[in-house]
């Protein structure tokens, strides 16, 4: 049996300033945005990825502190050009750490606005086999782009 990691449940304190971040900045999918009298959810996706980010109110996120999440890692393929691409759209991003040589050792990071963390790493074989071909991403709710 096949087990899928399809979304994170992130703890934010503002919701629409989290959608203005993670879909404007940092170029994520908007999903959805539901709100109805118990709640508001918005789930968004990276470009390319099976997994998603919940922010919202339900009763999960009020539990945890926002800001509290730690190390959540995403893989691109030019570590140098996603980082020059945050830097464009106003995120602050640390500087590129190369740890070892071999595809897979090049980092960067950023923080969202409650300090939730995220750690970039470079895989330069994504450009050659992503994880999710290209044909099968509009299955998913993300944009083929």
């Amino acid at each position: 049996m096949d087990w899928t990691l399809e979304v994170v449940v992130l703890p934010v304190s503002d919701i629409d300033r989290s959608i203005a971040f993670y879909r404007d900045q940092v170029g994520f999918h908007l999903d959805h945005d539901t709100t109805n009298e118990w709640m508001h959810v918005v789930q968004l996706t990276p470009r390319g990825s099976g997994c998603s980010i919940v922010v919202g109110d339900l009763p999960a996120q009020r539990a945890m502190t926002p800001g509290s999440v730690r190390g959540l890692q995403l893989v691109v393929a030019d570590a140098e050009a996603a980082r020059a691409e945050l830097l464009e759209r106003g995120v602050e991003a640390s500087e590129i750490t190369v740890f070892d040589e071999r595809d897979g050792g090049t980092f960067f990071g950023f923080t969202d606005p409650d300090g939730n963390t995220w750690a970039v790493q470079q895989l330069k074989v994504r450009a050659e086999t992503p994880l999710i071909p290209l044909e099968a991403r509009g299955r998913f709710g993300a944009d083929p782009a």
